[in-house]
């Protein structure tokens, strides 16, 4: 049986000088991190040659920009990036975002900047 995860127990790692990412599962087949950024944090724009993603938010408001569009997630939404896709997530509000990204397969040497 697989062990109970959580953040207290995940792999957390700093991304951009200032997010936290917690890998709360972390296999060849699938990943899911459940990520925060601050105020003011961003991503560089990248893309993913083979994973298809779902970005869900838990907390706050995410700026997504995928493909030139821009998407504003608020607590409950999801969306799919799809392998390919040039994308930045962001936060530009007052508060930290918290939301999971599940990945399939895993992103782990398939990230390329766009």
């Amino acid at each position: 049986m697989a062990p109970r995860v959580n953040r207290e127990t995940a792999e957390h790692y700093v991304w951009g000088g200032l997010c936290d990412g917690w890998r709360l599962l972390d296999r060849p087949g699938l990943q899911v991190i459940e990520e925060r950024i601050p105020p003011g944090g961003s991503e560089h724009r990248h893309r993913h040659g083979e994973a298809r993603q779902m970005f869900y938010v838990l907390e706050g408001l995410l700026s997504l920009e995928m493909e030139g569009t821009l998407h504003e997630l608020v607590t409950g939404d999801a969306l799919e990036v799809p392998p390919g896709a040039a994308h930045r997530a962001f936060n530009d509000g007052a508060e930290a975002v918290r939301f999971l990204v599940i990945s399939s397969p895993w992103t782990r040497e398939d990230r390329e900047p766009a």
